[in-house]
């Protein structure tokens, strides 16, 4: 060995030592320190000197400091992180966005003290994160370590938000109903309580014509100034209202309201504006929901709730209560699933207060809930999608009691309406004959779409085959799972159908911007996330699902499972969850601060809006979503 080989080996040896002792090196396998060892360089940089930056060009080397100090500076006046300057120490590592995706840093790196530091070829780097599964992982960690910065920049952004929506400060003129129920006093008690019923509230403000409030009328009211009383049903209202009501002006502040309520002992206050003419109603639980609305709270308003008023008020409740989870930083993952099941409570006390019209003992059925609340994945910004299975007992005909599901059927779906879940543009409700079928009729059509995989069937397939029980008879459910299991298990032509279906839509990434911004042509500059992100996983998951037997209808869940049963690694797994709940979490910040607090906002986002960690995240995402399409097409050979 020459003196040259020697010494070569000696700093080898030296540089593997060093290695031994800092993450992620320490779990790395000797073969791939070898490698680093033998392919990073030692160089000087004295105090001051600029090590690389966005000035620098394409980033050429992965840099690991082994003695000295670093200075990570953002660069230009666009936040890529949640620090300004950031201070890097021996054994740490950097620019690895950079390097891994092949651009310029967006950091500007500095060193602080005099610094020598390892200096890895970008293409050394990238046959090591290929070659070894523990450097992968490191790397893999430090995206996803970027999401969690990701979600704390939002989490300041919301709390502040919260902050301003969420305080006894605010002006009554944007709390509570700002359309209350009125008569005039000399309306006749039948007739008052008749627009008390149809309207579905709990009080009505006395008024004359000029819109000046002179009276409240409340349930209260109606036993002791009406029942008791023995008033009769033809008297006028303004025999039995409350006179001279509590009433603010709309520049007071929800605390005036509240002391107000607490010092009178009285549930509502009118509001008016300079003129005393009416303008609003602010009720005790429209105080209550300003604070931080707590689950159990919300629970039991909705298990106790006793008409479709108290539900509507449940309803802004959930969402109130998702907001301050998204505030607090809360993953998309738990949020959604939180979302689904506290409208599954709703939904399910909306069809227990019908059935106390209509009657279904002695029948077997289940309501239904399909796509994105049948997987358990509801956003802010959701439609009903649901059925009814049933079997028809002995003794009945089935196009009878069809009849009579439809009628059921109707007056929930319009309850649902009236608590925030829009009826489905599409008509995918319980209420259309096509979706209230026996649990024979399911099957049927489940085989008739495995069967004959058209168009129509392929895209009811993405709807229908996530389902699952929300009330009733669960068993159906489970029939008609292992039913559809059975059918696609048989039958690899479907899964391939559904697969190229899945893959006619492209994650839209640019060749030369990041981002491709026209494919809405009636939103020029924005991306759909559902359509274009979310949406890629969800069917993939789906595919993969029903190809490995997976009962769950989660898109996360059926990856994992899938995942294990189709050998598939975890971190390559945990990798493109990330980039699903990315998207997801994106979705959720934007339906609520699109939607103005209602929760019904969109899902068109323009991507330069989005600050550059977010720009950089959701691009990495579109990228999982690409590797996992790359993945399908291989699997079932789709051209």
């Amino acid at each position: 060995m020459s003196l040259r080989q020697a010494g070569q080996a000696r700093v080898a040896s030296n540089t593997a030592a060093f290695l031994k002792k800092h993450a992620p090196f320490n779990k790395m396998k000797a073969d791939a320190l070898q490698f680093f060892a033998e392919r990073a360089k030692s160089v000087f940089f004295p105090a001051g000197e600029e090590i690389v930056g966005p000035e620098s060009g394409n980033v050429r080397y992965f840099y690991l400091i082994e003695s000295g100090k670093v200075q990570a500076r953002q660069a230009g006046e666009v936040a890529v992180t949640e620090y300004s300057i950031l201070s890097l120490g021996a054994g740490e590592s950097f620019p690895i966005g950079a390097v891994t995706a092949g651009r310029p840093s967006t950091n500007l790196y500095t060193a602080i003290d005099d610094t020598f530091c390892y200096l890895l070829p970008a293409e050394d780097y990238r046959v090591l994160m290929q070659t070894s599964p523990e450097f992968n992982l490191f790397c893999t960690q430090y995206i996803a370590s970027l999401l969690d910065q990701s979600r704390r920049q939002l989490q300041i952004q919301f709390a502040q938000r919260a902050s301003e929506q969420q305080t006894l400060n605010s002006p009554l003129a944007g709390i509570g109903s700002r359309s209350p129920v009125m008569v005039t006093p000399d309306t006749p008690v039948r007739s008052a309580l008749e627009t008390m019923s149809s309207a579905k509230v709990g009080s009505l403000v006395i008024a004359g014509e000029d819109r000046k409030p002179v009276g409240i009328f409340t349930r209260s009211d109606l036993l002791d100034r009406v029942v008791l009383a023995r008033l009769p049903e033809t008297a006028p209202i303004g025999e039995a209202m409350s006179a001279t009501p509590l009433m603010l002006e709309e520049h007071a502040t929800a605390y005036d309201a509240m002391l107000a309520m607490a010092t009178h002992n009285i549930r509502h206050v009118l509001v008016t504006d300079a003129e005393g003419k009416l303008t609003g109603v602010v009720s005790e639980r429209d105080l209550f929901a300003l604070q931080r609305v707590g689950l159990r709270q919300i629970r039991q308003t909705i298990d106790s709730a006793d008409n479709i008023a108290a539900l509507q008020h449940a309803a802004g409740d959930v969402r109130q209560l998702a907001f301050n989870m998204l505030a607090q930083g809360i993953g998309a993952e738990q949020l959604t699933q939180f979302i689904s099941a506290l409208n599954d409570a709703l939904t399910r006390r909306i069809l227990e207060l019908n059935l106390e019209q209509h009657s279904f003992d002695g029948i077997e059925w289940a309501w239904l809930a399909f796509g994105s609340e049948g997987r358990d994945e509801q956003t802010f910004s959701t439609d009903q999608d649901n059925g009814i299975v049933y079997t028809v007992p002995e003794g009945q005909t089935a196009e009878a009691l069809k009849q009579r599901f439809l009628a059921f059927a109707r007056a929930v779906n319009e309850d649902l309406d009236r608590c925030g879940f829009p009826l489905c543009k599409g008509n995918i409700m319980a209420s259309n004959p096509q979706w209230c079928l026996t649990l024979d009729e399911w099957k049927e059509q489940f085989a008739t779409w495995v069967r004959i995989p058209d168009p129509d069937a392929l895209l009811n397939a993405t709807i229908f085959f996530d389902f699952r029980p929300l009330f009733g008879d669960a068993h159906l459910t489970e029939i008609m799972r292992r039913h559809l299991l059975m059918q696609t298990g048989s039958n690899p032509m479907f899964l391939r159908a559904m697969a190229k279906n899945a893959l006619d839509v492209e994650p839209p990434l640019g060749k030369i911007r990041d981002f491709v911004t026209d494919l809405e042509a009636d939103h020029p500059g924005k991306i759909d996330l559902k359509k274009y992100g979310s949406r890629i996983f969800v069917d993939v998951a789906r595919i993969y699902a029903l190809a490995a037997g997976v009962h769950n209808t989660n898109s996360i869940q059926r990856l994992r499972l899938a995942a294990k049963r189709l050998s598939i690694r975890e971190e390559e797994v945990n990798a493109i969850l990330d980039g699903l709940n990315f998207i997801q979490f994106l979705r959720l910040q934007h339906q609520y601060l699109d939607g103005d607090n209602s929760g019904q906002g969109n899902n068109l986002i323009n991507p330069d809006d989005l600050n550059e960690l977010d720009r950089r995240i959701l691009k990495e995402s579109f990228r999982q979503a690409r590797k996992l399409q790359l993945r399908l097409k291989l699997d079932y050979q789709v051209n």
